[in-house]
């Protein structure tokens, strides 16, 4: 009986561990690797030099991250990254300046492979735009607070966080696909709208029926900027008067999009996409674009 015990202890002991071990900042050549297979298995490309962001960002790939009143860039050369990177530091940095009253310091986004410093790991995601690199807070609260929310959304498996030495700074990857379905299902958005030349958030919130501090909040938002090519979710408490408002949406197709990802992404089903389209097949093109009335299936 006794030794039944202690054997049952050890076990529970052994499973309290390991998800302890879990949920830290320690960082590992597997989670490097795991970053990088999910860039490649996500079709993200890596960029070898600078010169190459400018046809990502025409063609909305990438985005451009500023400076606004809760992101501070210090020393960031190329202040570009994915739209899924870039909401996620948007929602990130607003909810951290709500908690602990200061800007969240960026020290660098997309590096290309040449500008690589000499101790970057060789499958570093950083040349993808998929990653943001965080100065670690000097105030103790602060840094509970980000250490805490990271771990969280690791947790969820949205990103992988690894809180680095040489220099100190928390290393954040963004897993595009799960962040995306996560900020959906916690704003209960059933579709996403990408801001036009002209578009304000004003403009966008009179005719989707919502107000701005809702856009705001949604979307992590801290002021009334947008960019061209930029995602906004739309609650779906208000996607009846969105689609009345709006009433077609022009998505270009990304590499892994499927007719069935694409319809259910906007609330509405393959033969509406198929009809409004003229396609005969569901064979897709990268970068085609395809007219899209949100809304309309369950």
């Amino acid at each position: 009986m006794f030794v039944q015990r202690l054997a049952i202890l050890a076990l529970t002991l052994a499973a309290t561990f390991h998800a302890a071990q879990a949920q830290t900042l320690l960082g590992s050549s597997d989670s490097v690797g795991r970053q990088y297979r999910i860039a490649v298995q996500d079709g993200h490309e890596f960029i070898e030099t600078g010169g190459q962001i400018a046809g990502l960002v025409d063609r909305g790939a990438l985005l451009r991250v500023r400076e606004n009143s809760n992101i501070v860039l210090h020393q960031v050369s190329y202040p570009y990254a994915l739209p899924a990177t870039k909401l996620l530091l948007e929602r990130l940095s607003g909810q951290y300046r709500r908690a602990c009253g200061e800007k969240l310091t960026v020290t660098s986004l997309l590096r290309p492979i040449d500008q690589q410093p000499a101790n970057a790991a060789s499958r570093s995601v950083h040349p993808a735009g998929m990653a943001i690199d965080l100065r670690i807070p000097s105030r103790g609260r602060c840094r509970a607070w980000l250490q805490q929310t990271l771990l969280s959304l690791e947790g969820s498996g949205v990103l992988d966080v690894t809180r680095e030495r040489y220099p100190p700074h928390y290393h954040v990857a963004v897993f595009s696909d799960p962040y995306m379905e996560y900020v959906a299902r916690l704003t209960n958005s059933t579709w996403e709208y990408f801001v036009r030349r002209g578009d304000t958030l004003s403009g966008i919130a009179t005719a989707t029926g919502v107000s701005v501090a809702e856009l705001r909040e949604v979307n992590g938002i801290g002021g009334d900027f947008i960019n061209v090519g930029q995602q906004l979710l739309i609650p779906t408490t208000t996607a009846a008067n969105a689609t009345a408002a709006i009433e077609k949406v022009s998505y270009k197709v990304r590499r892994g999009d499927t007719l069935w990802h694409i319809a259910r992404r906007f609330n509405t089903s393959v033969n509406r996409i198929r009809s409004q389209n003229g396609l005969t097949s569901d064979l897709l093109t990268i970068n085609q674009v395809l007219q899209i009335t949100p809304g309309g299936s369950s």
